[in-house]
């Protein structure tokens, strides 16, 4: 059942792991829930739990589960519930096709060194990966294609959350996705 009000967008926050994608994500959240906006996060690591429990991370799996997740956010959206995708999805290709089928959409590129996304790695992916338990890590030992046109970009390793985040509502105003305040 669709909701009544405005239509539904989607924002897609991609960047290397540990780039500060989840953080960003709380303060959009946060500042859209102020709004009035009750908006639905599709973080990816949750949803490989249910998508993939036992990951091989090959490109094929990858990209059955950005489907599925590009899948997910598109119903949710079209039933009028806003959704923001916390993924790094590697290939532009899976973001490009979320932008197909969610035609009001903003891309987020959260822009942050390697050095410094391996300095911070909360999950312990780069350690892992440089000891050789874990491969397919993107930036590191698997590409990560960044966008070539997003909407906003963030600089992960200088910009404060609030105010990156301040800059999406922004463009989600200025795309008419949402109304502006005041």
């Amino acid at each position: 059942m669709a909701r009544d009000g405005p239509e539904a967008f989607a924002v897609w926050v991609t960047g290397l792991p540990a780039s500060g994608k989840s953080t960003l994500t709380k303060s959009l959240k946060a500042q859209l829930t102020e709004r009035g906006i009750d908006v639905a996060v599709l973080e990816s690591d949750e949803l490989k739990l249910v998508f993939t429990p036992d990951p091989r991370y090959d490109e094929n799996e990858r990209a059955t589960f950005y489907r599925q997740m590009t899948y997910t956010g598109a119903l949710l959206v079209r039933h009028g519930v806003p959704v923001i995708f916390d993924a790094t999805a590697n290939r532009r290709v899976w973001r490009e096709e979320a932008r197909r089928v969610i035609p009001r959409m903003v891309e987020v590129y959260v822009n942050s060194a390697l050095e410094i996304c391996m300095a911070r790695d909360p999950k312990g992916i780069y350690r892992r990966a440089q000891r050789g338990e874990v491969s397919s890590v993107p930036g590191f030992d698997e590409v990560y294609e960044p966008p070539e046109e997003p909407d906003v970009v963030v600089l992960g390793d200088r910009e404060p959350p609030d105010s990156a985040a301040r800059r999406v509502v922004e463009k989600l105003v200025e795309s008419g996705y949402i109304p502006s305040v005041g």
